[in-house]
Order: C-alpha cells, then structure tokens, then sequence
C-alpha cells in the first residue's frame, strides 16, 4: 500500500481525498448546485478582509475555549463538527469515526438525518472516546432534522434523539426542495447498495433527494412519467413558520434553525422561538446565487441583537476563517467538508487532523492579533481589502 502524503492543511486533506473518492462519492461532497457559484463565494469571502496584528500585547496565557450549551461542556476552540450526510461513503467506519475524533477532542458534533450509522452508535462512539481521553461528562451532540410529509417520522427521529441524550434539533429550513446539482445527476447518483439510512426502518426506503432525483429521471427515461414515493420518505415543501411551535410542543430540546441567510427570516426565527441560528446556505448546494454566509453575517448579528446565539458555516479552510467569523459576531464555526477530507485521508485520525490544524492555526490568528481570549475578537480587528479579489 502506498504511503499517505503528509498534510499540513485542509488543502491538502482536500487534493488528498479528491484524489482517492470514488468519483460519485468525490463529487457528491464537493459540488455544489448549478454553476457552483455559491460554493466559491463563500471561500473567497474571507479574502475580502484582512487581519489587524496588534503587538506588545500579553498573550502568554491564551485561552480559545468556549461553550456550545450553557453550563455544558468546555470546547477547546470555537470550531464543531456539521451534520454531514451519508459518512460511510468517505470511510469504512463513517460517522463512528467521525464521533471518536469529536468525542477525543472535546467538540460537539452535528449528525444527518441521513446518517448511514445509527444515533445510539454515533453517540456511544463519542462516549467512549470522549472518556478515553479522559474528559469528562458525556460528549455532545446534535440531530440535524429534516420534516417528512409524514410527520410521524420526524417525531420518531426526535424520541431517539432523546433517547440517546442529543442535545438540540437542528432544523434544515433552506430545503423545500433540493438543489439542482448537476454533478450528481450527470452522475446518476445513487448510495451504494451495502449502505443504508441507519435511523430509519427498511420498509420507508428512506433515499435523499439527490437520489430520488436519479429515480425520477430514471424513470421518466423509460416511461415518462415520474415514480411515487412514500410521504414517509419524501420532504415536506409546505412548511411555515409553525413548524418551530410543532417541533417545540414534541420536545424540550432546543431547536435550532439551520439555512438562514437574511436579517428577516432571522428576526422571524427569534419571534417563533428558535433557541439558536445556524447562519448557512448548505455548503452552496442549494440556491446558487445566493450570497456568501460571511457577507450575511453581520447583518443577521445585528438583527437579532444577541437574543439567541448565532452558528456559523460555509467556506471555512483556515483557523484565519473562524477568526473571522467570529470577528463579525458568530458564536461557533462548524466544518463540513473538510471533516470529509479528513475522513477520507484517515477515517478518525484524519478528522482529528483536520480539527489539530485548524486549531493552530486559530491559536495563531489569536495570538499575532493581540487576542488573549474570545472576548477580545470583534470587528475592530479587521480591515476590508481595497483591491480586487483577483490580486489575492
């Protein structure tokens, strides 16, 4: 077997699995919808700012440390793992490992609704691991959840998230109907046969919409006309704004609203209830011209006025990056892609990798900016270029 390539940045992480997936499995991770616009804005946003370096200022005892959960435990950067669909499709041991690394290093991390390992194994792999690193309490995570038309299977996914001790919902809201992302339908994706939904019973036949839509040109090919699907395993388009008092009157657990890209529909979500915003636009593989999360950021920071707290992703390749969004006002980064790469360089190992890199390098944005703690980021600490993006 040929050796590993070292890897120094996500970057590397990136060309390493580029290199290895399986084209289908490569292009489902790393497309984005249509022309990908979305997707490459949200990187090069970064670029439009610059770090102010502040000197002579004591950073002898630097702390990066915060809370996901009030009163829960300590994170040791401000950067989790995002819900991610269909893990083993990167490694063997999929989510599992993915559990362990976050478990190891004391994060939170996020799990599909489309998950191809079960809640109760996700949860008891980042247990286990969490306390072999002997850390204390139980690792954290969260359930992200996407409403079927048949409502009773999204309520069952909340009991065994409760079952298992997930700490929030967090709700796709940018999902009436999926994206048209035309790497997997030039590839017909379908998930490969030894997978499955793990959260779901054989009978639903659970599929992603990316595959439900290679179902549907498949049979519109051969008879013209589009199959049924189940209510069960089939999103539900017409959702208000009342399906965050539904969610609350099933659960105690907070809900959090993830898909949100306006100052509107952000001072909706507080005035509904949501306990949390998860500024996203899907990783660019939903609307394609939508603008960049960065350049939302801190009009949504601004509009809710601190009254829930406010999670963050898209784009994010360097500790730099969180720095920066945490400048403009997020309260935690979360990662998605590069948790794959990492996944795919070395199932654990390498997502563990992927978090080790990003965390020195956030821990040198901190320190070379002047920043003892988190207290001390803020806008004030950065200066937006005044040339083009194409000199960067």
């Amino acid at each position: 077997m040929a050796k590993k390539p070292e890897v120094y940045s996500i970057d590397d992480l990136e060309k390493h699995a580029s290199a290895t997936l399986p084209k289908m499995t490569r292009d489902y991770f790393n497309g984005g919808a249509l022309d990908s616009r979305a997707l490459r804005a949200n990187r090069f946003a970064y670029q439009r700012y610059h770090i102010c370096s502040r000197v002579l200022r004591n950073v002898k005892d630097l702390s990066t440390q915060t809370e996901v959960f009030a009163g829960g435990n300590a994170v040791p950067f401000p950067c989790a793992v995002a819900p991610a669909a269909m893990q083993r499709m990167a490694h063997p041991e999929g989510e599992e490992a993915t559990a362990r690394a976050c478990g190891a290093a004391g994060t939170v991390m996020g799990l599909s609704t489309y998950s191809t390992t079960g809640l109760d194994d996700v949860k008891r792999a980042a247990d286990a691991a969490r306390h072999a690193a002997g850390l204390k309490g139980s690792a954290e995570l969260v359930l992200q959840l996407y409403v079927f038309q048949d409502r009773a299977v999204t309520e069952q996914l909340i009991r065994k998230a409760e079952a298992y001790d997930y700490k929030a919902i967090v709700l796709t809201v940018d999902t009436p109907q999926f994206g048209r992302r035309l790497t997997e339908i030039r590839n017909g994706f379908k998930v490969p046969p030894h997978l499955k939904m793990a959260n779901f019973p054989d009978s639903l036949a659970v599929k992603t919409g990316s595959e439900l839509r290679t179902s549907d040109l498949e049979a519109e090919s051969l008879k013209g006309v589009r199959t049924s699907v189940v209510t069960g395993n089939k999103l539900d388009p017409s959702l208000t704004w009342d399906i965050i008092p539904w969610l609350k009157s099933l659960t105690k657990l907070p809900i959090w609203l993830k898909g949100i890209t306006t100052a509107e529909d952000a001072k909706l979500a507080v005035r509904y209830g949501a306990d949390a915003i998860f500024v996203s636009n899907h990783g660019g593989r939903q609307l394609d011209q939508a603008p960049p999360t960065l350049d939302v950021l801190p009009l949504i920071v601004k509009a809710v006025e601190r009254a829930v707290p406010i999670h963050f992703d898209g784009g994010i390749r360097r500790g730099s990056d969180i720095f920066k969004a945490l400048c403009l006002g997020a309260d935690m980064v979360w990662i998605g892609r590069p948790a794959l790469w990492g996944l795919a360089y070395d199932g654990e190992h390498g997502v563990a990798n992927a978090l080790r890199i990003l965390e020195e390098e956030f821990r040198e944005c901190m320190a070379l900016s002047g920043s003892a703690t988190l207290k001390d980021l803020g806008p004030h600490l950065l200066v937006e270029a005044r040339y083009g993006l194409s000199r960067l």
